[in-house]
């Protein structure tokens, strides 16, 4: 596994004046470890991540299975092997009211869920967006694996992603940094 999926920290940035989405992961030191740029005009969601800026090395692969769809499901790939490792489900109705996602293990199985951390505080995103900051948890099973909590910065979208939690390592960090991705170009698209 390339070493870049070794940290339990990562704080991912996403470019906000661009014309196509582009996310940066740092790790505890602050050096780039991981680059993605999100295509344009795509009508079905194909996302590259890279070991850096020049694209040379592709090292993981967020695929979603079906054209624009509410409970869109996307497989994350390592680009390397091209094994999928996992997968992330939207749940679409119940994502109305506060965000939420099935993990997947490689063979469809819901293994987990990632979540936003309370209702009310849901809510008052959805009326006051940008000025409360995100806050998901990701378990699997009953245990929590991951946190991912957004900054408060109305000019700059940051996401810091904790898998210091997960001692065991039983959640694949690709799939989770994936699903770090894929909230930061959701919540890009509903800004």
């Amino acid at each position: 596994m390339n070493p870049a999926f070794e940290h339990n920290q990562y704080v991912l940035k996403r470019q906000v004046f661009a014309l196509a989405g582009k996310f940066r992961f740092f790790d505890p030191s602050g050096k780039l470890v991981l680059f993605s740029q999100q295509k344009m005009f795509k009508l079905r969601e194909d996302i590259r991540v890279y070991s850096d800026e020049s694209k040379t090395q592709e090292v993981l692969m967020i695929k979603a299975r079906q054209i624009v769809d509410f409970s869109a499901a996307y497989d994350v790939v390592d680009s390397a092997t091209g094994q999928k490792v996992g997968a992330l489900r939207r749940k679409g109705l119940a994502s109305i009211l506060r965000d939420e996602w099935e993990i997947l293990d490689v063979g469809d199985n819901v293994v987990g869920k990632l979540f936003e951390d309370s209702m009310g505080l849901a809510l008052v995103r959805r009326f006051l967006s940008g000025l409360v900051p995100q806050n998901y948890d990701i378990t699997l099973g009953t245990d929590r694996v991951a946190d991912l909590k957004q900054n408060f910065n109305p000019f700059a979208y940051e996401l810091n992603i904790d898998f210091s939690m997960d001692i065991s390592h039983r959640l694949d960090r690709r799939v989770g940094l994936a699903a770090g991705i894929l909230l930061a170009a959701v919540e890009g698209r509903q800004s």
